[in-house]
């Protein structure tokens, strides 16, 4: 299965039987979407989720896949249709069982954004969204999210190590500068104990 990372928190998976994009917002405007039957978003802020660009992407046949809010503001304000997933269930995606984890954002301040974030292991890759929910199941290949207005670098460590992956790769990069990110990988090369490797946007990993 070769993965490719776009920018920000948007990744692509390509298997034999298809291909499948997750959480292309804003952010990723260079996100390639051609060919990919299945869309997954983790939660509606526009970073994860591009509304004009995935519409036309369902319209045009596309499967989305998100949580039960987004996917009914998607069919109340844009005649949308999304399928809802909750934590604890199972579907199948470019021929992957996907397994939906999750619930809520991570807190910023003061309880907000309080929204619903739902994080998706598929063929040993996890995307967590905004959150650092630590799924039951095996996690291969962890997409770690490294910045943000929630999160510091302490937690990512720390969730980097209780998933216990093979592998990182960062992702929810897109805040940073390349000084940000060059401090990041080196405390990730320290002290995330895996195989940590950021991609650039556009480049792919067999995993």
């Amino acid at each position: 299965m070769r993965l490719t990372k776009f920018g920000h928190a948007c990744v692509r998976l390509d298997t034999a039987e298809g291909a499948v994009v997750i959480d292309r917002g804003e952010f990723s405007p260079d996100a390639d979407l051609d060919g990919a039957a299945d869309l997954l978003v983790t939660h509606e802020h526009a970073d994860h989720i591009d509304v004009d660009r995935v519409s036309a992407a369902v319209r045009a046949g596309a499967r989305l896949y998100t949580n039960a809010a987004l996917a009914r503001r998607l069919a109340d304000e844009y005649d949308v249709a999304a399928n809802a997933v909750e934590p604890g269930d199972t579907f199948s995606a470019a021929g992957l069982q996907v397994c939906v984890v999750g619930g809520e954002h991570a807190e910023i301040y003061d309880g907000l954004p309080g929204c619903a974030n739902v994080g998706f292991v598929l063929g040993g890759v996890y995307h967590p969204g905004d959150a650092l929910q630590v799924p039951d199941v095996e996690v291969v290949t962890l997409l770690v999210p490294v910045s943000g207005p929630w999160l510091k670098l302490g937690e990512a460590l720390d969730f980097v190590r209780s998933v216990r992956p093979a592998r990182a790769i960062p992702i929810h990069d897109a805040l940073f500068s390349e000084i940000g990110n060059a401090g990041v990988d080196r405390w990730m090369n320290m002290k995330a104990d895996t195989d940590y490797r950021r991609l650039g946007s556009g480049e792919s990993l067999e995993v």
